[in-house]
This record gives structure tokens, sequence and C-alpha cells, in this order.
């Protein structure tokens, strides 16, 4: 009877034994699939970590894309914003200008009307003294009086004409409706058909502009 509780604890001791070998190999086996199994988690979860870091880093890389367009834009706006207040005080500098530059030509348009005879008359007043000269000097002498009065009269004659003053030719002339007034006509010995034979009052112009036409006597034989 003891010999078959020893024969049993033997057998029970091998059984554990073989039992412990066989746990023993199962967890083996086990941690063996279980590291098989985590390998291709390990590189798995790297590829899933590589991807997240590359669309971490395109979002960051499109992030400072954004940024860098929206500083452009804003530094084109700033700009564009800056050329048109130059240009606006330009403008304003331009507007101005323009309105003193109307203002000025408006005064001295004013101030040339106003004064435009100053220098003509600044040119008669010696000639109106002569005039007041002569009337006050006694005209017993008549031959002296009338070379007076012709001294006085090549002295307004000079004035009128440094003001611009020309007489116009007519006599002995072609007739010319454009310079001369025909108010009567006459057969003439001296002169041809259609020139002027007498001169009844004499024509002048200012500059180039006719102020009074001659009026003259036209030969018709």
């Amino acid at each position: 009877m003891a010999e078959d509780n020893v024969k049993h604890i033997h057998i029970e001791d091998g059984d554990a034994e073989t039992a412990e070998k066989v746990n023993g190999t199962q967890t083996e086996e086990a941690a063996a699939e279980d590291a098989k199994a985590e390998e291709p988690q390990s590189e798995d979860a790297r590829a899933e970590d590589s991807k997240s870091e590359e669309a971490g880093a395109e979002e960051a890389g499109a992030e400072e894309t954004s940024k860098a367009d929206d500083k452009k834009a804003e530094e084109k706006k700033t700009e564009e914003n800056k050329a048109e207040e130059q240009e606006s005080e330009r403008y304003m500098r331009l507007m101005a200008e323009f309105q003193n530059f109307k203002r000025r030509a408006a005064r001295e348009k004013t101030d040339t009307l106003a004064y435009a005879n100053e220098k003509i008359i600044g040119e008669l007043l010696p000639v109106l003294d002569n005039f007041e000269r002569a009337l006050e000097t006694d005209a017993a002498d008549a031959e002296g009086y009338a070379k007076g009065m012709e001294l006085i009269f090549q002295q307004l004659k000079t004035a009128l004409e440094h003001a611009g003053l020309e007489e116009i030719k007519a006599l002995g002339e072609d007739f010319d409706p454009n310079v001369h007034n025909a108010v009567m006509t006459e057969q003439s010995e001296e002169h041809e058909d259609g020139k002027v034979s007498k001169v009844l009052q004499k024509g002048y112009k200012l500059k180039d502009k006719v102020i009074r036409p001659s009026m003259v006597a036209v030969v018709r034989n």
C-alpha cells in the first residue's frame, strides 16, 4: 500500500513536471506568438505615427504658407492704400494750385483792364501840359503860335504811335474795302480807275486791327 502511494506520488510528481513543461512550452509559444503579433503592430504604429507626423508637417506647412500669403496680401493692400493716399494728396495739391492760378489770373486780368491805359495816358500828359502852356501864351505871335501847335501835334502823334497807332495809307493806293471806306467817286487825270484820289478822313490801325477805315474818294473815269 505504501508503495502504491510512493508510485502515486512519483506519478503525480512526474505529471506535475510534465504539466510544468507543457505550461512552459505553451507560455513560450504564446510569448513568441505575442511577439510576432506585436512586431507588425509596432510597424503599423510606426507607420501611423509617420503618417501623422507627415500630416502634421503638411498642415503646419500649409498654415505657414497661408500666413505668408495673408501677410503678402496685407502688405500689398497696405501699399495700395498708401499709393491711393499719395495720389489723393497729389490731386488735392493740383486742385489747390489750379484754384490759386485761377484767382491770380482773374486778379491780373482785372488789374490789366483797370490799368490798360496807364501807359498811353502817361505819354499824353506832357501833351496836355503843352496845350495848357500854349493856351496861356499870347496868341499875338501867330507864327510862333502855329509852330507851337505843330510841335504839340508831333508830340501827340509820337505818343499815339508808341501806343501802336498806325495811319492807313490811302492817297494814290488801290481801293481796299478792308481799310477804305469809299464815300464818293470822281474822275481824275492824275490817278487810274480804282485808285484813291482823295482822303476825306484819315484812317488808323491799332497794330494790325483797323479801328477806323479811311474815308476816301475813288477814281471812276
